[in-house]
């Protein structure tokens, strides 16, 4: 059995006032896993850092360019029976202007804008839950944490 980290997930988010809330992507039906909801995942390329991909993919999923952007301290895993492999997810987070339009490409099907305990509701695996907890835990005190994980952008 192998390790191996070749994917990225970033939770996108907009602040409305004093709410914030969370981009949610429905896959495309006739992709893998369809019609699921999740955040922007993607592949690492060969030779690319993690959190240049989660940018690449935030760009190619959705249009957004992100206005700040971080490492939340979460890996997300998951064990595959079919490449008999661990999977070691980086998470990151991505904030965008709340003006901004959205442009999904044919991965999504249909995108909504959505609080954190229906964000929590809709993601079907406990680590992407996970992480948005954590993301709203950093969030809601911009503690010290979010300043030493936060990537120049």
């Amino acid at each position: 059995m192998k390790i191996i980290s070749n994917l990225v997930e970033a939770h996108i988010f907009r602040r409305k006032g004093e709410d914030l809330e969370l981009l949610a992507l429905k896959r495309a039906d006739d992709l893998s896993y369809p019609n699921l909801w999740q955040m922007v995942t993607g592949g690492i390329q060969d030779g690319e850092k993690a959190y240049i991909t989660a940018l690449r993919e935030i760009r190619e999923e959705t249009g957004l360019t992100p206005k700040r952007f971080w490492s939340l301290p979460n890996i997300n895993s998951f064990y595959s029976s079919e490449d008999d492999c661990i999977f070691m997810i980086p998470v990151f987070a991505a904030e965008v202007n709340a003006e901004d339009p959205v442009t999904i490409s044919f991965e999504h099907s249909e995108f909504k804008w959505v609080g954190k305990d229906e964000m929590i509701e809709i993601l079907p695996w406990p680590g992407q839950k996970r992480s948005v907890e954590i993301l709203f835990e950093y969030l809601s005190n911009e503690n010290e944490i979010m300043k030493l994980t936060e990537i120049k952008i």
